[in-house]
């Protein structure tokens, strides 16, 4: 008897499931999802590399500069890349959809090269990676970043001294 109750109150409030993906699908608020890789923000410090737990990704030097590959197959999504990231370069969406065919597995991957340049004070080959500008006082201007950006570390090191930056 109790099974007749149930099935009419089923009919009267009709499906309580969503038609994915013929209609779009409900995403639960801080949803861990795809990774998001900001190449203007990476200092090549390669923490994220030593952190992922599925070994999704990998830092190699190549002529070019530092290549970045990040592959979403491999992702276990625990976001600890983004938690140990000291200048939030990578970022996880709530953007959920990755199905795809097999034949579009690689795709599934992030490729970006953090180029060489030459350091404007002592001409040594260097990444032409953004210094890590989080808590330092005074903040960095849009114009220091790109002069920072053009020096190697050893250079950066005697500019933020002259600078008188505590972080």
């Amino acid at each position: 008897m109790k099974f007749f109750k149930i099935f009419a109150r089923n009919l009267i409030q009709g499906p309580s499931t969503i038609a994915f993906p013929f209609a779009p699908a409900w995403t639960p608020e801080r949803l861990r999802g795809r990774i998001v890789f900001d190449l203007a923000g990476c200092t090549g410090c390669r923490a994220c590399e030593q952190v992922c737990a599925g070994g999704a990704i990998r830092f190699d030097k190549t002529p070019q500069g530092l290549r970045f590959m990040m592959w979403h197959n491999t992702c276990v999504f625990c976001g600890l890349c983004t938690f140990y990231c000291p200048t939030k370069a990578i970022t996880q969406s709530d953007d959920w959809h990755m199905a795809h065919a097999a034949a579009h597995k690689f795709e599934m991957a992030i490729r970006e090269v953090i180029p060489y340049t030459t350091c404007s004070v002592c001409g040594l080959k260097t990444l032409a990676s953004a210094p890590n500008p989080v808590g330092v006082v005074p903040p960095f201007s849009a114009e220091e970043i790109e002069q920072h950006r053009q020096l190697c570390a050893g250079c950066r090191k005697k500019a933020m001294a002259e600078r008188g930056a505590t972080s």
